[in-house]
């Protein structure tokens, strides 16, 4: 049997996987990655990685997986897909877990969507959970599904806030172009760099680490600052705002109000971050001599 002592799979390798997949390459790791679409295998394997194709609701592809130490899950839900949102994210990883050896250090990326609270109050791992949109009750189903079938393996759940990262900052090209954002001005946004995401990662696959960990910066924002922020420094005109339609995604989201206290994280995962605060992040991707 050969050594896994080195090997690290991911499952679901997109915004977020591919920088986990970069460090934990860096750390010397043998590194698979899945993938649904036989067409990114070369994609894949151009940045060192191992391409599987795979499908955790599929259980015949998940036959042949290999032996590793460590296991990422960060699989999106595809909108597109034949199945909905429970038969996925729960479904799929019952499938998963029902083939990765209970030796396997399992860290589960999950999502800050799962609290429920209003009105701009801190949260942490201690606080309740009652969420109200589909997203965060099936990331909370996933999670009990994790302790129940893996009660005494090696696992971390990581509920991640906001990512965003190059190429991906919500609003900017409609700040910097000045069209009006639809969305409420008043509210906290929870935020983390996707560098700084993978590197919680990361640290927690390295580390002897409590079951559960918030993820998220320094600095939670209210919405309106955040965007007013880009366009500071990208020199555009300060945005408006506009009512987002009744029952629409981004007035659903913002129905949760609360600020996240990333103490534990920075305690045992992250005691420094690269990217603090917001504003750090978005002068590091907005500059116009950033190089990516």
């Amino acid at each position: 049997m050969s050594d896994v002592s080195d090997q690290t799979m991911i499952f679901g390798c997109g915004y977020l996987g591919r920088r986990i997949a970069r460090l934990a390459i860096l750390d010397g790791n043998r590194v698979w990655a899945t993938t649904r679409q036989r067409d990114k295998q070369q994609e894949l394997a151009s940045e060192g990685i191992q391409p599987i194709v795979a499908d955790w609701t599929d259980r015949r592809t998940l036959k042949q997986l290999p032996a590793v130490k460590h296991l990422v899950i960060c699989v999106s839900y595809d909108r597109r897909s034949a199945h909905n949102r429970y038969e996925s994210q729960v479904g799929g990883l019952r499938n998963l877990l029902h083939v990765i050896s209970p030796e396997t250090k399992v860290c589960y990326i999950s999502t800050t969507g799962v609290y429920h609270q209003q009105g701009g109050w801190w949260v942490d791992e201690a606080s309740p959970t009652r969420p109200s949109r589909d997203g965060g009750r099936a990331h909370l189903m996933a999670e009990s599904l994790l302790n129940q079938m893996r009660p005494k393996s090696p696992w971390t759940i990581l509920r991640l806030s906001g990512i965003y990262g190059p190429g991906r900052i919500p609003r900017a090209a409609d700040v910097i172009a000045g069209r009006p954002i639809a969305s409420p001005q008043h509210g906290f946004l929870n935020l983390i760099h996707v560098d700084d995401a993978a590197e919680a990662v990361c640290s927690a696959l390295r580390s002897r680490t409590q079951r559960l960990y918030v993820v998220s910066d320094d600095q939670p924002v209210v919405r309106s600052r955040f965007y007013e922020e880009i366009a500071l420094q990208t020199g555009s005109k300060r945005p408006k705002f506009v009512t987002p339609d009744t029952g629409s995604p981004v007035m659903m989201r913002s129905e949760s109000n609360k600020r996240i206290w990333n103490r534990r994280m920075k305690r045992d995962l992250l005691p420094k971050l690269q990217f603090p605060t917001y504003r750090n992040g978005l002068a590091d991707i907005l500059s116009p001599n950033k190089q990516r």
